[in-house]
């Protein structure tokens, strides 16, 4: 009883988040900034005991327990990331997709149990996780991106924009997490090399060459920026391209196995 009251209590919380943080898109005055902050930061609270007592504190890599983890991490950084930079509103993408994904999770999924699986494997497996969540949030950041620009073309000056990260810091943030997940893909795909038996098994095949083509783009496009300082459109592009990609590798054949042929990835 005790788990599914903290999860409906985690949701709860993500959204009373989102909804501080929509106040300027709802024509209601400024975002409630430190509020949204601490009833996120009490939602990812939650949101982690439920999944550490859901799946009795080990890794379960089953379809929605996988992205319900991910939507956990992701939220948790961008309450880290907002400690140094005023980035909370990435939380009105954020907030009200872990309470979706944790939602499903608790209340619409089958119930799994975690596989037994080695240390190297888990230390696999969570770099791939964190490089994952990072790139999710480079991945909003573009999105923001391309709102702004769009925004200041048209001279839509509206309170909405002013609740949104100053334009420089939206791009160089973008960068910065691009740089840092890609470092974590690359050692993501190194352990993969090192620990997995079977890297390029029949399960494992479309998901490595996915990853490896993430790890071209994004590779690509931080190129691009230090050769030829791409910015703008391109880079929320080949962000965007790049995590789709991933989007498809980490999950992709997962959704086909679990979902719909109801077979163990």
């Amino acid at each position: 009883m005790m788990i599914p009251t903290l999860a409906l209590l985690a949701v709860v919380l993500y959204l009373v988040a989102t909804g501080l943080l929509a106040r300027p898109l709802l024509g209601r005055g400024e975002p409630l900034t430190q509020l949204a902050i601490g009833a996120a930061s009490m939602a990812v609270l939650a949101h982690a005991s439920v999944q550490l007592g859901m799946h009795r504190g080990a890794l379960d890599l089953h379809f929605f327990a996988a992205l319900s983890l991910v939507a956990c991490v992701v939220a948790a950084l961008t309450l880290l990331v907002n400690l140094s930079r005023p980035v909370a509103a990435l939380g009105l993408v954020v907030f009200p997709l872990a309470a979706l994904l944790l939602g499903v999770d608790m209340f619409a999924a089958p119930p799994t149990s975690p596989q037994a699986i080695d240390w190297q494997i888990k230390l696999h497996v969570t770099v791939a996780l964190l490089a994952f969540s990072v790139l999710s949030i480079a991945a909003v950041f573009a999105i923001l991106l391309a709102i702004q620009e769009r925004a200041l073309r048209h001279r839509q000056f509206g309170v909405w924009l002013r609740a949104l990260p100053p334009l420089t810091l939206t791009e160089t943030l973008l960068f910065r997490l691009i740089g840092a997940g890609f470092v974590l893909l690359t050692l993501t795909l190194l352990s993969g090399i090192l620990f997995v038996d079977d890297l390029f098994g029949q399960h494992l095949m479309p998901k490595t060459v996915l990853s490896i083509v993430a790890w071209l783009v994004f590779g690509a496009l931080l190129w691009g920026r230090w050769r030829h300082g791409w910015r703008g459109s391109r880079a929320v592009n080949l962000t965007l391209i790049g995590m789709a990609i991933l989007l498809l590798a980490f999950f992709g054949s997962k959704f086909v196995l679990e979902v719909i042929l109801h077979r163990t990835a």
